[in-house]
């Protein structure tokens, strides 16, 4: 990795770009009305109680700035920040800032703010202000760092108890839970947003949102995934990420004697994937053998996904009888009570018992995980912590060095990967210029409205 992402030079000159941008942006007003299932009580960017880690992306990126972007690609982009530059190890880093941006409430940005808003969401890295940039110390070599501080988690936020952001609009009426009203800046570094507000209702099911959306009560929803393909053929503007949502049985403690092992090893071989894929999700997923799709990784196809029912049966013969295992899952998503039973059906088949039950507290859960980064390193790691699983150490960022890692999570037979799902949102025929990145976020500061009745 080179030490300057980005030289200065070509820094400045696409931050001139930017500003002349910004500065011809045309306003096209309006209220953009939004629903969602998440129902957060915080809009803290840093508040660890948020369990709907793409919703939290979603409303962060309206409010809040990272101090650098990710592209299509994977890529560092600058954005609060111009460069960067590490020290040899890459545990000490050096991170520049823009000079021209200030909080809602117009106050400037500095690195005494920066400095503060990142110690707050990563305690254990050292950060200081030193001038015009923060200088942050890890406790490990870090050398995927620039990929990590665009993490909506690591999203510059002034907390002097109002929470204010940098970002595109301010939010100037927020009910927890239930509603946040935004409005547009007009001295956003990075252009004014084209509507004049965004109203988003919260805790609203996927069937509510699209009756509202119906009704010309929504401008844009959330579709369940199983049902963007039907939308689609009905010539809805749907649009669907790549694979980016990990589902899988995780197990809540470590195996205790090696017959422990191989009755996971069997659960895994019984697992009928792909007819999980194309019945209950209606296409809208992949068989997962791994943790990271191929689509980001390139080796996903090394790890195997077909159903084997006869190693599963052969595994099982040899062992004496097995206990029953809990199989909890959120009684709140639908399509986690189908997989459910699904993997018990399956599970039946190979001789193995599992036993679906509405909780987290069983010897096994279902676990559905967001990709949080498209940096495919950010994102392993963020997708370990996200399943509880022990940290894992990646010595490089080669592919050999990620394959390594990922291998060593699933050879710890601690958890059993099962599809890539992708998520879906479809819009109202009054939105324009809507294009969710690969992740899945909304860039909404883009978005603007037809005065045209459909």
């Amino acid at each position: 990795m080179k030490h300057f992402a980005f030289p200065l030079l070509a820094a400045s000159s696409l931050l001139l770009t930017l500003s002349t941008q910004a500065a011809t942006r045309p306003r096209y007003g309006g209220t953009l009305h939004v629903a969602m299932r998440a129902a957060p009580a915080s809009l803290d960017p840093a508040d660890p109680s948020q369990t709907d880690p793409l919703a939290r992306s979603n409303l962060s990126r309206l409010m809040f700035d990272t101090l650098v972007t990710l592209d299509d690609h994977g890529r560092p982009q600058p954005s609060l920040a111009t460069a960067w530059q590490a020290e040899p190890g890459n545990q000490r880093w050096q991170i520049y800032l823009r000079h021209d941006v200030s909080f809602s409430d117009g106050s400037a940005l500095t690195s005494d703010v920066v400095a503060a808003s990142l110690r707050t969401a990563n305690p254990a890295w050292k950060v200081l202000p030193l001038g015009d940039a923060v200088v942050i110390q890890c406790d490990s070599p870090n050398p995927g760092l620039p990929a990590e501080l665009a993490l909506a988690r690591n999203a510059i936020a002034k907390r002097n108890g109002k929470l204010l952001g940098t970002g595109p609009f301010a939010a100037t009426d927020w009910q927890p839970g239930k509603q946040l009203t935004l409005t547009a800046r007009d001295d956003y570094f990075g252009g004014r947003p084209f509507v004049d507000s965004v109203v988003i209702e919260m805790g609203r099911s996927f069937r509510d949102q699209m009756i509202a959306l119906d009704l010309g009560k929504a401008d844009l929803v959330e579709v369940a995934p199983e049902q963007a393909r039907r939308m689609a053929m009905e010539n809805r503007a749907v649009r669907s990420t790549a694979p980016m949502e990990l589902v899988a049985l995780v197990f809540n403690r470590d195996c205790q004697s090696q017959d422990e092992g191989r009755l996971r090893q069997a659960l895994a071989f019984s697992m009928d994937r792909a007819t999980m894929n194309s019945v209950l999700l209606q296409g809208a997923g992949e068989p997962a053998g791994g943790l990271l799709p191929n689509w980001m990784t390139g080796y996903a196809f090394l790890f195997p996904t077909d159903l084997n029912l006869g190693q599963a049966r052969q595994v099982r013969g040899e062992l004496r009888q097995a206990s029953p295992w809990v199989l909890g899952y959120d009684s709140s998503d639908p399509v986690a009570r189908l997989i459910a039973e699904r993997v018990a059906l399956n599970a039946r088949d190979a001789g193995l018992s599992v036993q679906p039950a509405l909780s987290n507290t069983g010897d096994l859960r279902l676990a559905r995980v967001p990709l949080m980064s498209l940096d495919s390193r950010v994102a392993l790691a963020n997708l370990v912590a996200a399943l509880q699983l022990p940290v894992l150490k990646t010595p490089g960022d080669s592919a050999d060095n990620l394959y390594a890692a990922e291998a060593g999570v699933l050879n710890s037979q601690r958890m059993v990967p099962l599809l890539y799902v992708r998520t879906a949102a479809a819009a109202g025929p009054a939105v324009k210029s809507w294009h969710p990145s690969p992740a899945g976020t909304w860039t909404l500061a883009d978005v603007w409205l037809s005065a045209e009745k459909p």
